[in-house]
Parts: structure tokens; C-alpha cells; sequence
């Protein structure tokens, strides 16, 4: 029986990364699928801590906010690097994935028609510093950190595979990230999940644009 439950709307959304983290780790999980008209009659928005999804089980524990999920399974599967500086330098990276899935979910949810290409033309510079962290870390045949998997691979990979869709072309420039999205979508586990109806049968985000 699965410990862990997420608790979201049917979309990837802000869970595909921990989604990715669970499948690639080997580990089962449940699904609580909340309806749009389930979230607007407000009952489980009062009961939600910030008035956001997702909510994540482990066990008897509810917790909110993504990326303080993220930290959470890090911590409890060795996903958070082996030294403090390297746990100290995942923080810095997924910080910096957070700064740009802000910047494409304000694209999506408030100015897609008019802020696409706009978004596009600009996308290069907010996509350099994560190949520059590739560079340095192993000439970029490994990780973002480290020579281990980390909860901030997932989470940006997750980002950067959003952004293949809504501009293919995007990591042509970046070859270093081109192959680290290629080595870390082809671990076996990962991929399969990936391949799987429970990922591809679900919107990219719940507007339908992406």
C-alpha cells in the first residue's frame, strides 16, 4: 500500500516533477484528483494551510507548497546531495527553476496570445545560467550537482520538457542541456513512466495552453 498520496488537480502542473522523483525512485503513490468545481465550492481551500494546491500525504503528515514536497522526499530517499555544501548548491539551482516556472506560469495564466513570442525571443538568456551549471559540474556528463540525481534534476527537467513543447527548437543553442534532458528522461524507470498513459493522458496545465 502506497504511503504517499497526491492530492491535485488532473494536470501535471506543479506535481510532475515529484511525480518524475517518485517513479524514477522506484516508490508508489496514490492520486486524490480534485475537480475545478470540487476546489471553487471552497471547503478544501480553507483546509489547505496556504489556500493552494498541492497537498502531499506521507503517511499521517499533510504538507503544501511544491518544493518544500520536493525537499521532503529528498531528505527521506538521498536525493539531497552528500555534503551540506552540495545540499546548499541544489537549493541555489532549484531557486533558480523556480524563478523561471514563475515567469512561464505567468505566460501561460495571464498572457499567452499576447506574450508568446515575446517569451520565446527572451527564453535563451533565462535558459544560459542552467547550462553554465552543467559546465561546471563534471563538464556537464553528470548532474547539476554532484555526480547523484537530486530533487532539482527533476524539477527542471520537468520545466524544460514543458518548454520543448511550447517551443521545440529551445535547447538547440544548449547542447550540454539538449543532452542532460535526453540521459535523465532515459532512466529506465523514469522513462517508462514518462510513456505511460498516467503522464501523457494529463494537460500540461489546466488553462489547456502550453
Amino acid at each position: 500500500m502506497a504511503d504517499y498520496t497526491i492530492i491535485y488537480f488532473d494536470v501535471r502542473g506543479r506535481c510532475e516533477a515529484m511525480r518524475m522523483l517518485l517513479a524514477d525512485q522506484g516508490l508508489d503513490w496514490k492520486e486524490e484528483v480534485v475537480t475545478f468545481d470540487t476546489w471553487t465550492k471552497g471547503e478544501l481551500k480553507q483546509k489547505a494551510v496556504f489556500g493552494q494546491l498541492p497537498a502531499f500525504k506521507d503517511c499521517d503528515v499533510t504538507m503544501y507548497q511544491s518544493n518544500a514536497i520536493l525537499r521532503h522526499l529528498a531528505r527521506k530517499h538521498g536525493l539531497y546531495g552528500k555534503q551540506p555544501l552540495d545540499a546548499s548548491l541544489i537549493d541555489m539551482v532549484n531557486d533558480g527553476v523556480e524563478d523561471l516556472r514563475l515567469k512561464y506560469i505567468r505566460l501561460i495564466y495571464q498572457n499567452f496570445e499576447d506574450g508568446k513570442d515575446a517569451y520565446i525571443k527572451s527564453l535563451p538568456n533565462e535558459l544560459r545560467p542552467f547550462e553554465r551549471i552543467l559546465s561546471e559540474n563534471n563538464k556537464g556528463k553528470s548532474f547539476l550537482v554532484g555526480e547523484e540525481i537530486s530533487f532539482a534534476d527533476y524539477n527542471l527537467v520537468d520545466l524544460l520538457n514543458n518548454h520543448l513543447v511550447l517551443s521545440p527548437g529551445c535547447l538547440d543553442d544548449f547542447p550540454l542541456l539538449s543532452a542532460y534532458v535526453s540521459c535523465i528522461t532515459s532512466r529506465p524507470k523514469l522513462k517508462a513512466y514518462l510513456s505511460s498513459d498516467a503522464h501523457k493522458n494529463k494537460k500540461i496545465n489546466g488553462n489547456g495552453k502550453q
